[in-house]
């Protein structure tokens, strides 16, 4: 099996260390990795050098942006994703 770079042993390192503590502070909310958690890595692991990271981040990201921007444009409005708090009710702080 191939070793895996340094910077990708951390990377899931921290990503572990981080789970397991949110999962033991809130077992009630299971929370997963976001996919853009690891989009350094893998453009690191493809060669490019770190000032290109967030031009190229931007560019893989400009199909959706522009579809959202066609989709708004073609029904006249802003287009929002729906929202309903279902939290805990409101409750008074100490001041």
């Amino acid at each position: 099996m191939p070793h895996k770079p340094d910077w990708l042993d951390l990377a899931i390192k921290v990503e572990d260390v981080a789970l397991r503590i949110l999962a033991e502070r809130h077992p009630e909310r299971p929370l997963k990795t976001n996919v853009e958690y690891y989009a350094a890595p893998v453009l690191q692991g493809v060669g490019l050098t770190p000032d290109l990271f967030p031009a190229t981040f931007a560019l893989s990201r400009h199909a959706g942006w522009t579809a959202h921007v066609l989709e708004q444009a073609a029904s006249n409005r802003l287009i929002r994703p729906d929202a309903r708090y279902v939290g805990p009710a409101e409750r008074d702080l100490p001041g």
